[in-house]
């Protein structure tokens, strides 16, 4: 019973209790229609699960992790590179990365997953790194760093956490590597302890001793721009900056 609690409970808390209160109505006339239908499965009530939210006129997406996720594979496929280490990213977009070459992913949390060829996982910090210096042919980090320090999944609260992990991922990449990092961008603000947003300018300098090679984002709206003007991302509230950083 307690998972029939939760279920039910949770399906309001996710949004404005009032909103999800109002939907139940509809949820139980939808059940109730469903259990006289011919051929219609029992339907027990510690196995029901409401779902008050998913009838949308559009698929719902988040703009950051849809494009950011899809520039980066882009780039790490045309580049054929022959191994890519990727630190604490969406784990669906490494997933995906095996397919194409053989990858480490470091988190400070264990990915435990079993039996995926061309995966290694890697428990270590974004701030000491497992890897020698100049030794990392491709890299990617992506919507990490501005967490680094909050406290938000177990790491120690540091003000400095962003550019120590900036410092930490110049240092392991090689000579001639390709670096792909990306974060919210905006207006500098700290939103304690979710994330932190820089402004694009800044992350340039965390990364003064690498070459930017490439400035793509998303913008307020939503929309994904290759070679985006950098001031539309400096004027933005809550947009994605997307760096492509070489180590010359």
């Amino acid at each position: 019973m307690s998972k029939f609690y939760t279920r039910w409970k949770r399906a309001l808390i996710r949004t404005k209790i009032l909103s999800g209160l109002a939907k139940y109505p509809g949820y139980v006339s939808d059940m109730l229609s469903y259990s006289r239908m011919g051929g219609a499965e029992p339907i027990k009530l510690v196995d029901t699960y409401p779902c008050l939210f998913d009838k949308t006129s559009k698929t719902r997406v988040d703009s950051h992790y849809f494009y950011q996720d899809l520039w980066a594979f882009k780039k790490i496929y045309s580049l054929k590179t022959e191994l890519h280490v990727d630190i604490g990213s969406n784990v669906n977009y490494v997933g995906f990365l095996t397919a194409i070459t053989n990858v480490h992913f470091v988190d400070i949390r264990p990915l435990e997953v079993s039996n995926i060829k061309n995966l290694k996982t890697v428990k270590g910090s974004i701030l000491d790194l497992p890897y020698e210096s100049n030794s990392l042919k491709s890299i990617s980090c992506l919507h990490v760093a501005e967490h680094v320090g909050l406290g938000r999944y177990g790491d120690a609260l540091d003000p400095l956490g962003t550019k120590k992990a900036a410092s930490e991922l110049s240092r392991c990449l090689a000579q001639g590597g390709n670096l792909f990092f990306s974060l919210p961008v905006g207006k500098p603000r700290l939103c304690f302890n979710a994330h932190r947003i820089h402004s694009p300018q800044q992350i340039i300098e965390y990364f003064g001793d690498l070459k930017l090679v490439e400035l793509s984002g998303t913008d307020d709206e939503k929309r994904f721009i290759e070679n985006i003007d950098i001031h539309i991302l400096e004027n933005s509230r809550y947009a994605c900056g997307m760096f492509w950083f070489t180590k010359e």
